[in-house]
């Protein structure tokens, strides 16, 4: 491409300069000006820039003494009713918003146009008082009758004007506001209908009497338009804002129905991933009454027929048992995401990985046993041990590297489990079992009282963490469904505390023989 066609297609800010001396200089001269009066535009704006730099605190000043809000130091603050501007704008907005605030108008329109109409006529018992009342009284039910009183007021107005009786200014204001009443209540159709209908009015007093004779005829036109312009201009406004509301409205309504949806789905997959775990400590005692049951009569000599029949009944129902457990298990995982074979569950007495296991992780954990441990039943050390691991997930989340505390307290009736860290948490609150938000109690370990906590953390432990599951929602039903006890808040020496107490079963309180084994261990 030559240079002649880039100059060609080249986008180009400036015209080329005309060919000949005469057309050249009047080019140069036309630029000439036109940059003389950018500059001194740019020096006007630069002056009135300075000169509202300087009443700017003024301005700022007034504006809070008037509104109540401090505008200048970068956090505006709320506009209080002591305030001037917003006492005054809260005061009409009540009175407009009471049911005499039109009859009272109503007759204040009428009261000053009959004052306006005094001195002109002898006796305001005449047609142009007629017609000054008829214009403005019927005001005063326009809340309730709008449309019949709009005819009756605009029809005299209309009639005052062709039979050439004085305007007074108080009944065009009436008429005018009521043509902006009648816009803002009718649709966009008939607004246009009332506009044309104003202006064919205007148009026939003009050429048929001379009451307008004062008045341009432009100036006219324009208050009508106006009048119906800003009627239906208004309509649209509180259309689009009842529109806005009902949409908000609705938007939180929905998030409201999903947060519920979603909490009730998080229970419930809890719920799932707790039966799934507690299916093979069923499953294993299940089997072993099995295969003792099937074992019996040949292990133990002189048995009487009706006893080889009971056991032998035994383990056909331990059978079938755990037949239906499989099926139970299936219809578990029908809707959920295939999980990778586990090791055996775990118990208490691999707490101590699991707190190696965090100070690997960067954490800095402590762990107390309080009471003479024992071997409790598969359901609760499994849940303690869950319930620990979870708590030091939501630590290393929302308080790494804080120090963290663990605390098991064998007591007589149940197992208590506390955990607390030092750090800071993130203020979120709490929900209950039905997603709504409540207020969580803080147990205390010996169970001599209990107290009240505002908040606590988002469960947040993922399934990318060992046992990760739904943090608080895994916690508190692995809590109520052994009849135990959860919390978890804001402790009172500062950081987070969980706190859950699992209650014992009959068979595991120390009343029983030392040396007996504990029956029915699941």
């Amino acid at each position: 491409m030559t240079s002649d066609d880039h100059s060609q297609t080249a986008p180009s800010h400036d015209r080329e300069t005309p060919a000949g001396f005469g057309p050249a200089l009047a080019h140069h001269a036309w630029r000439l000006s036109g940059r003389i009066v950018a500059g001194v535009g740019q020096l006007l704006l630069w002056i009135l820039t300075g000169i509202g730099r300087l009443l700017s605190p003024i301005g700022a000043r007034i504006a809070a003494k008037l509104t109540g809000r401090r505008t200048g130091d970068g956090h505006p603050r709320t506009a209080t009713t002591t305030a001037p501007l917003p006492r005054w704008i809260n005061a009409w907005s009540e009175f407009g918003r009471s049911w005499y605030f039109a009859p009272l108008t109503g007759l204040a329109l009428t009261v000053a146009a009959l004052a306006e109409l005094a001195p002109r006529v002898a006796s305001p018992l005449s047609v142009a008082g007629g017609f000054a009342v008829a214009s403005t009284l019927p005001l005063v039910w326009r809340r309730e009758n709008l449309r019949p009183v709009a005819a009756v007021a605009l029809g005299a107005f209309a009639g005052s004007l062709l039979t050439g009786q004085t305007l007074l200014v108080t009944t065009a204001f009436a008429a005018l506001y009521t043509l902006y009443a009648l816009a803002r209540q009718l649709s966009r159709q008939s607004a246009g209908a009332l506009a044309v209908g104003g202006l064919v009015v205007i148009a026939v007093v003009y050429v048929a009497t001379g009451t307008l004779g004062d008045i341009p005829w432009p100036a006219a036109v324009v208050a009508v338009l106006a009048a119906v312009g800003l009627g239906d201009a208004r309509r649209v406004v509180e259309t689009a804002g009842r529109t806005s509301a009902e949409a908000d409205e609705r938007t939180s309504e929905t998030l409201t129905r999903l947060t519920a949806v979603q909490r009730e789905q998080a229970v419930m997959r809890e719920r799932a991933r707790i039966a799934r775990e507690l299916h093979d400590v069923v499953a294993h005692s299940v089997s072993m009454i099995a295969v003792q049951a099937e074992t019996a009569p040949y292990t133990m000599r002189n048995l009487s027929p009706e006893a080889r029949d009971g056991y032998t009944e035994i383990a056909k129902t331990a059978r079938e048992a755990l037949v239906e457990m499989r099926r139970l298990l299936s219809v578990l995982r029908a809707d959920a995401k295939s999980e990778p074979e586990s090791a055996p569950q775990p118990r208490l007495d691999r707490l101590p990985e699991l707190v190696e296991q965090h100070r690997g992780a960067g954490g800095r954990v402590d762990m107390q046993v309080l009471g003479d441990p024992r071997e409790l039943s598969t359901t609760v050390e499994l849940s303690a041990y869950r319930i620990v691991q979870e708590a030091l997930t939501n630590a290393r989340r929302h308080a790494p590297g804080a120090g963290v505390r663990v605390e098991l307290a064998y007591l007589p009736d149940r197992l208590a489990v506390r955990v607390r860290d030092d750090g800071a948490s993130a203020p979120t609150m709490v929900l209950n079992r039905d997603g709504a938000p409540s207020r969580t109690a803080v147990l205390d370990p010996s169970g001599a009282g209990t107290g009240q906590s505002g908040h606590t953390r988002l469960e947040t432990a993922s399934s990318g963490e060992p046992g990760g599951g739904h943090g608080l929602v895994g916690m508190r039903e692995r809590a109520t469904m052994l009849g135990g006890r959860f919390s978890a808040g804001p402790a009172t020496e500062g950081g987070f505390v969980v706190e859950a107490e699992l209650p014992l079963t009959r068979e595991e309180t120390p009343t029983r023989d030392p040396g007996s084994q504990a029956p029915g261990r699941l």
